[in-house]
Formats: structure tokens, sequence, C-alpha cells
């Protein structure tokens, strides 16, 4: 027996033997959970920023330490009315022959997570807050990625939780094929779509109910209405957060064809007043690693050889080619075709197709020739058009009049929908995620199977009802 798998069995005997999970046990997880996040903030930016190569204490701050202990404090908050059991409907007439019938969640039992690189402290801990609440232990895998951060979980966590409660697995990607294929009793990786077929394959030899978050294509529609000036500035600030290495970054954007120029140069004004330079910026994180540096240089190479125009936002003109660093500035790719990368692969970087259309159904249409995206974001005052993108859309979430927004509220589930992800979680959604949603029925004292005419042997009784069935 491998060591995951020793630690698996020890915290399902673990579980077992608890059962049932009081709330007050299921608290004090989480509290703890916000602990080990609060006192090592400032170790999980030095980590976070060495593993980048840069990344800046303040983004860190927000988008990992603070992304990561407000759903821990909404799960506690809310934990007393989540846990209490559903009353459900029962078949006339059992209801007046005193039967009922309630939902309670159960927790399932040792939930697997599967972290990224690209936020390597929310996108662990931020699913804890749900696999907690819910009565669950928990087996952590970093992301080889990010060593800095992974030695420092590998650290500090069992300082909080016993190895039964949540234990964290480092290690490269054999290491991650073998936990995928662990028999946990819920799975859930945020990845790429590609390496998210190979989790499903691997969960599905033992059943394993899995929950992926994936990426894709998050399509920004710029509708005729809006207000360009303030969706630009919002659209570059999504894009340039973490460098575009967001699952939902706005990964392309639509236009109208009459007001192309003026987004190009909102996006350059944005851009250029919130990074003035970029190489010696501390605000700018760098590209995580080479290889993706490499594979984003190839990418605008493709596009400029296929006939587009690149516009590379540089305010301080900056030598980037002689610099020893990662950082890479927001590239505006005008006049993007289908035949490019960039316009077939989810980005995850500094670069911005711009695509035009004429008429809202013109861009409806493009986006749906592609897969369903994790993130769609609308900008327009029109409330007829802004209808028409929601119905004729389908992606795992929407915010409007922004971008990326609608992950960070608590109540809202996040989840994306086909190559996008399946399932959901994040607030109650989260809980019942991580919870076996469990059916009770409580028969009547009559003999309601005699009153009904379902004994043998049959008669007046069992025709009267079957008469009922099929009316």
């Amino acid at each position: 027996m491998t060591e995951m798998q020793t630690i698996l069995a020890v915290q399902r005997e673990a579980f077992m033997a608890e059962l049932p999970v009081t709330m007050a046990v299921r608290l004090d997880r989480l509290k703890r959970a916000a602990a080990m996040v609060r006192d090592n903030a400032a170790r999980f930016c030095d980590a976070v920023s060495e593993d980048f190569g840069h990344r800046s204490r303040e983004q860190t701050m927000m988008t990992d330490i603070g992304a990561s202990l407000a759903p821990i404090a909404h799960a506690a908050k809310h934990l007393d009315r989540w846990m209490r059991r559903e009353r459900r409907a029962v078949q006339f007439p059992l209801g007046l022959l005193g039967a009922k019938a309630w939902v309670e969640y159960q927790p399932k039992g040792v939930i697997g997570i599967i972290a990224p690189w690209n936020f390597p402290v929310n996108l662990l801990v931020g699913p804890l807050a749900g696999v907690f609440a819910a009565g669950n232990r928990a087996m952590a895998k970093t992301s080889e990625y990010t060593p800095a951060t992974a030695a420092l979980f590998e650290e500090i966590a069992p300082k909080y939780f016993a190895q039964d409660e949540l234990a964290i697995v480092s290690g490269d990607a054999e290491v991650g094929k073998a936990f995928s294929a662990l028999p946990f009793d819920h799975l859930i990786f945020t990845g790429a779509t590609a390496i998210g077929r190979h989790i499903l394959h691997a969960a599905a030899d033992n059943l394993t109910p899995v929950t992926l978050e994936l990426g894709g294509k998050s399509p920004v529609i710029l509708g005729a209405s809006a207000d360009i000036a303030k969706a630009t500035e919002r659209v570059t600030l999504g894009k340039m957060m973490n460098a575009g290495q967001i699952c939902l970054a706005p990964d392309y954007m639509l236009v109208p064809s009459a007001n192309e120029a003026k987004v190009v140069d909102g996006i350059k004004a944005a851009a250029s007043a919130m990074y003035p330079t970029l190489l010696a910026n501390a605000d700018y994180t760098s590209v995580v690693n080479d290889r993706h540096h490499q594979r984003l240089t190839d990418w605008i190479a493709d596009a400029r050889a296929k006939g587009a125009t690149v516009e590379v936002v540089n305010p301080a003109n900056e030598d980037f080619g002689a610099a020893n660093s990662r950082k890479m500035p927001l590239h505006i790719v005008r006049d993007a075709t289908d035949d490019m990368i960039v316009m077939q692969e989810e980005i995850f970087g500094p670069v911005l197709p711009i695509r035009r259309y004429d008429g809202i159904d013109d861009a409806i249409a493009q986006v749906n020739r592609r897969d369903r995206p994790l993130g769609l974001y609308y900008f327009g005052n029109d409330d007829a058009e802004r209808r028409r993108v929601l119905d004729r859309t389908i992606s795992g979430g929407v915010t409007l009049d922004d971008v990326v927004f609608h992950v960070s509220m608590e109540d809202l589930p996040f989840g994306g929908s086909g190559p996008s992800g399946m399932g959901a979680y994040h607030g109650i959604d989260g809980f019942r995620t991580f919870s076996h949603t469990r059916a009770v029925f409580k028969q009547s004292r009559l003999d309601v199977a005699k009153l009904a005419g379902l004994k043998p042997p049959y008669g007046a009784a069992a025709a009267k009802t079957i008469a009922r069935m099929i009316k």
C-alpha cells in the first residue's frame, strides 16, 4: 500500500468512527483552516512570489489570503442553517395518514482536492470551506509548479490539523495521476480542460464523484450601449491581474465594428494608468515559468504570421528582450481570426484578442460556435440586448458590467458547463456538493399497503389504485 493509500485509509477509518460529525467539530475545523491561512499570510505571500518569479504582496493578500478566509467565514456563519434537515412532501393521502419525508445532508467521507498553480493558496483552502462545513476530511494535492508554496503547506498544515483530518500531498504529474486514481468519496480538480479529462478517466474506475473547475475562452461582449471608458478599464483590470493567469480572465473581446478603435484606445489608456512601468513594478505579476512564457510568445508570433496586428502596451518603452524577467506586457491582438492559436486555446496570459461583430446575434453566434466558457461578460445598458445574451448563450457563470466578480460572491455557485467544468461549489452549493443528500421516509402507523391495495390477493382496492396511477 502506498503512503497516499495509507493516509486515505486512516482518514476514512477516523471519519467512520466519528460519525455523526457535530456542528462544533465542523466549526472548529473551519476555525483552524482560517487560522492556518491568517497566521502564515506573510509567509504565503513570500512563497507565492518566489514561485512566480514575482507577484505583488497586495495581490496575493487579496486573491489568495482574503479570498481563502471569506468562504470559511461565510460557511461558519451559515452552517447551522445548512445542516438542518429539509422537510419534503409525501404523496396524497400519505401525509394525512401520518407519513413524513425529509432530506438530511450527510458528510461523504474523504474528499480529494487537486489545486492548480495560479492561485495556489486560495484554490486549495477555498474548497476546504465546503469540505469541512459538510463534515468531511480532506487530502489536498499541491501543484508541482509552485514548490515553495507546496513546501510551506507541508510544513504548517500539521501544526493545525492531524493527518487524519487534512493531509497535504506534493509531487509531480505522476504523483498527481496516482492521487486522482485514489478511491475518494469525492474529488475536486481545478485546472486545464485537457488535464480534467485525465482526472475524470482516473476517477471513473472507482466511480468517484468529481467536480471539475476548468477554464476555456471566457468572452467579453461589449454592447453598443456600453460606456467604453468604464468597460475597457474593467476588462483591462481583469485581464492584467495575475498577468492574465486566471481561469476566469477575459479571454477575448467582441466589440461593435464601429467602436473597435475606441476600445483599443481605452484598453491602452487603462493599462498605462494602472501599470506605467512593468519590469520594476511591484504591482505587476510575472508569467509563472519559462515554458508558459515561451508558449505565449509563440502564440503571439503565430497571430502575427497569420495577419493579426499586435499592439504592445509598453508605456515606458522598456526592453523586455534584454531583461532577465518573465514579465510580459499586455498584447492586444487585432484582426484575430479562428485559425490563430489565440482564438483556439485558453490564453492564460496578458494577451487579448479583439474581434468585431455586426449586430448582437453575430456576437452571440461567435460565442456559441466555441466550447461553453467558464465565464461570460456583458457590458451595456440595453435591457433587451442583455436578456438576449443571457438567454441565447450558455456559460458557467456571468458577470454583467464587469468581469470575474461573480466568483467572489460567496452565495453564488461557482462552476463550469461542458468543457469548462462540471458541478459547482462555493457557499451552500459547496456544502451540498460535498454532502450526500440522504432521503428519509417515515411510514404511517396505519397499514398503508393494505389500504392502497398493494398486498395480494389483489382486488377492488388494487384496481382503484391502478386507475388513479394511470389517470
